[in-house]
């Protein structure tokens, strides 16, 4: 099996630029161990490249990196035993020749840390040299606030100069089942995704597993692994207040979803919770959800927030909390809880997202008498919350969904059910666009009893997945 997974569209855009044989410059960016350095690698198989790793030492000791890599690529012995005190002459001896060449330059913002001064450095290197040549340049990080400041943002020196940006994101779960070699039901695919998410190196970690708490037990409740502190390292390297930023993903973790109600669980105010919360989003570890059928989401005052990271979301969940037991060795005691809270308080709403998905997919493939415009969730007056809603603006008209992760099969009651709760969100204003035939999908792990599904075979406004 082929550990590299999708990333069609990404693929696409890199090979987009090199084909246009112009020069280009890419940025790649995204959290540690997302596939970053896998992408480029695949792009640059069949091509004449050189990529380069960029680390936390001097600039000095990473141009002398540099010069090494550019001497063995261009075969150049001399320039391999000369003293270089800049980058232009080894940027011009490694594009001179006039051949389609891909420079990878990966952990970027290490540069731009160990010298402030070097996006200039590098910005007048582009416009002078490189943008002329038959290059394509990739600037790859994984420091999103920093690659942001250094070449995304309006005040860096590199503003203006990317042909194009690749903001590297988890795979979907349809892609998940492509990492594992042997077969899995579906069941466990959700209780493995649940803990993975779509970040490439976690699954990795699951691979090989047959029963998911196994998994947990060996990968993340292991002192030993990287997955123990993995959240105290990715968040240190971003934030300089770590323990804030914990304290507030332990509360949302607990079920504080509004942000009056964070606030209250930390005992601080309201106000000064704004910028810990933006910076939160900033980084791809926290979003703020509103109802679907919000049209100015920015502007609404129903938004939740939720941990965005299934993996981030577990951690501070379950692990976070039992630090002391496993500190002290007391790991069975810590398995203990998770196994008991592991379905209800994390797997059924990573499967709500997961199902949230496949209506997508279900749009897509016609299974609909329409294709949503809009898929979310929805929650409202009268106490009424629905797993999924999809929204149809030019036909006016709902899809309503309902998930079950049970054992066993979901019968009509549910459905029934899910009439009632769709009835109720009709009658809400926010609904006003899409008053036409709803549409009714119910979502179960553990398949369907033959009286709905006698009724869904009966009715087209029923849909049945599992």
């Amino acid at each position: 099996m082929d550990a590299f997974v999708d990333r069609t569209e990404e693929l696409a855009a890199l090979e987009e630029q090199f084909a246009d044989h112009q020069a280009a410059m890419v940025v790649i960016y995204g959290r540690r161990r997302i596939g970053k350095t896998a992408l480029i690698t695949e792009f640059v198989r069949d091509k004449r490249a050189l990529y380069f790793l960029a680390t936390e030492e001097s600039e000095e000791q990473n141009r002398a990196a540099f010069q090494k890599q550019v001497a063995a690529f261009t075969g150049d012995e001399l320039l391999g035993q000369v003293s270089v005190d800049n980058w232009d002459v080894l940027f011009d001896r490694l594009t001179s020749d006039g051949e389609r060449l891909v420079v990878a330059l990966d952990e970027f913002q290490y540069l731009g840390k160990a010298n402030p001064a070097f996006p200039s450095v590098f910005q007048r290197i582009w416009d002078t040299m490189l943008s002329k040549r038959n290059v394509m340049v990739i600037l790859c990080g994984s420091l999103i606030s920093l690659m942001e400041s250094q070449v995304l943002s309006y005040s860096s020196p590199l503003y203006g100069r990317r042909t194009a940006q690749v903001r590297m994101k988890q795979i979907p779960f349809r892609f998940y089942r492509d990492f594992f070699s042997k077969e899995i039901g579906r069941r466990e695919l959700v209780e493995l995704y649940s803990v993975t998410g779509g970040v490439p190196k976690y699954i990795e970690s699951f691979r090989g597993v047959d029963d998911v708490y196994r998994g947990i037990e060996k990968s993340v409740l292991n002192s030993s692994s990287y997955l123990y502190d993995e959240p105290n390292f990715l968040l240190s390297k971003e934030v300089s207040e770590v323990g804030t930023y914990f304290s507030i993903l332990k509360a949302v973790a607990a079920g504080n979803r509004k942000s009056g109600e964070i606030a209250a669980a930390l005992n601080v105010r309201q106000t000064g919770l704004s910028k810990y919360l933006k910076v939160l989003e900033r980084l791809d570890v926290l979003e703020r959800v509103v109802p679907v059928t919000e049209e100015n989401p920015e502007k609404s005052k129903k938004g939740l927030y939720r941990i965005k990271d299934n993996y981030l979301r577990f951690w501070f969940r379950f692990v976070f909390p039992q630090m002391g037991l496993l500190e002290t060795g007391r790991r069975a005691e810590a398995l203990k809880t998770i196994r008991n809270n592991f379905v209800d308080g994390q797997v059924a709403y990573v499967y709500e997202d997961v199902c949230r998905d496949r209506l997508w997919d279900a749009g897509a493939e016609g299974a609909l008498p329409f294709m949503p415009e809009r898929v979310g969730a929805w929650w409202g007056a009268r106490d009424v919350e629905l797993d999924v809603v999809g929204l149809g603006a030019e036909e006016g008209r709902a899809v309503f969904g309902e998930c079950k992760f049970w054992a066993r099969p979901v019968g009509a009651n549910v459905l029934r059910h899910l009439e009632e709760q769709a009835r109720k969100a009709l009658d809400d204003p926010s609904f006003r666009r899409f008053g036409g035939p709803p549409v009714y999908v119910l979502f179960s792990i553990g398949g369907f009893t033959d009286e709905v599904r006698s009724e869904a075979r009966a009715r087209k406004d029923v849909l049945l997945l599992s």
